[in-house]
């Protein structure tokens, strides 16, 4: 069989041979290494645990809970540090990490720098403005989804969305998400979303992994699509303390990929019970209020029906109030007209002729029936008519005399009664 006669050894001997590289390198046992902490993580025994990256490696690191004391000042990720300490072999894992004595941090590093440039120019063109997040859709009926079609971001997302809205149509956008080609895909993705106008609203989510794995969330490329997209996104990228440049463009920044799809969908059974309980709810407001207006409907019967009788008894009383005042009224005016039609008769009386006869007076009128009051008017053999209180006369004139004339002048008339 070929190959037999090659050395034949167990896991541990390879791993303690490994071992011995290491120490037989006396670089590698008393170095300083330089890298900007992505990784960290302190556990309850005092060590902490955290993660170097260079421009292309990563190193895992451990500081034990004495040499961890000794620390004045905790770097965070992003930091800059200086690592002292030794390279050797962890068994268990069969992985090589540093293990630390000294860390001294170095300030903020080059990649974490980089990317506050980034966040400071972007904030300065407004592209993360609190005004410009738009609300999520209460019932989103399409989402898109733009992940890696093979991560478990995606089956979280599908498990959630089917438990608490199945109604709501899933499209997954596939892209890379980790590694140097993945903002171009995110963007592409972005792109290809657009024309497809019914969707509601987008996701773009990945799972967990080291402060490297986000580096396409924090790509500008990625940022302004986040913008410039048509409907609200909601960002659910990496872990709970995790925040990239994404999640501060997007409409919605949840802390992972499922809790992501929580705030999007509704929970249907929640929406059910809450449609019940204000169906009872309005039912029991309608009875509530349909009995009020029945007791306020009586309540203003009883109270028209008393207040009629009294407006009715009231009104009796001024109708007859009224009457006996228009009564008074009617005899005063009468008694008024009376009067004054008293004294018009009177002054009739004064005025008729038959009154001015019966003081011994007469009147004088032609045949044709022209009074004369001027002898002017008078002719010799003229007839004329004389009126008495109690008859009258025709007679004929004799004679002319003129007021201031001789008596042997005076008219003489002649005639008989009839």
């Amino acid at each position: 069989m070929q190959g037999t006669n090659l050395p034949k050894l167990s896991v541990d001997e390879v791993t303690n041979r490994i071992q011995g590289l290491f120490f037989s390198d006396p670089v590698l046992q008393n170095l300083i290494v330089v890298g900007e902490i992505v990784e960290i993580k302190k556990h309850t025994s005092g060590h902490v645990y955290f993660t170097l990256s260079g421009d292309e490696g990563r190193l895992s690191c451990v500081l034990f809970k004495n040499d961890a004391a000794r620390v004045p000042e905790w770097p965070r990720k992003g930091d800059e540090v200086w690592a002292e300490g030794r390279v050797g072999v962890y068994p268990p894992r069969g992985s090589y990490q540093l293990y630390v004595r000294r860390l001294t941090p170095q300030g903020i590093g080059a990649a974490a720098r980089a990317r506050e440039e980034l966040r400071l120019r972007l904030d300065k063109e407004g592209l993360f403005d609190p005004r410009l997040k738009r609300k999520l859709p209460a019932y989103p009926q399409k989402v898109a989804v733009i992940t890696s079609s093979t991560g478990a971001a995606i089956k979280d997302v599908l498990k959630v969305s089917r438990n608490r809205f199945p109604q709501c149509s899933i499209v997954i956008v596939p892209c890379l998400v980790q590694g140097y080609d993945a903002p171009e895909e995110i963007f592409s993705a972005f792109v290809q979303i657009r024309p497809l106008i019914d969707v509601d609203a987008v996701m773009l989510v990945r799972g967990g992994g080291s402060r490297d794995d986000l580096n396409p969330f924090d790509d500008e490329r990625v940022i302004r699509a986040i913008r410039s997209c048509p409907v609200p996104v909601i960002t659910g990228v990496g872990h709970e303390t995790d925040t990239t440049l994404s999640d501060l463009a997007a409409d919605v920044a949840a802390s992972t990929p499922s809790a992501a799809a929580e705030r999007l969908f509704p929970d249907h059974i929640d929406l059910i019970r809450h449609v019940d309980f204000f169906s009872s709810s309005l039912s029991r407001t309608m009875q509530t209020d349909i009995r009020k207006k029945k007791d306020n409907l009586a309540h203003f019967q009883q109270l028209m029906f008393t207040h009629s009788s009294r407006m009715v008894e009231r009104g009796a009383k001024i109708l007859q109030e009224n009457k006996r005042h228009m009564d008074l009224l009617m005899k005063t005016l009468l008694e008024g007209r009376k009067q004054a039609l008293s004294s018009v008769a009177g002054a009739l009386n004064a005025l008729s002729p038959l009154s001015i006869l019966g003081r011994g007076f007469i009147s004088c009128t032609k045949e044709e029936g022209e009074v004369v009051t001027s002898v002017d008017q008078l002719e010799i053999r003229e007839k004329l008519i004389l009126s008495f209180i109690d008859g009258r006369s025709n007679v004929r004139v004799e004679k002319i005399t003129k007021t201031g004339e001789k008596d042997e002048d005076h008219a003489a008339l002649s005639g008989l009664l009839e």
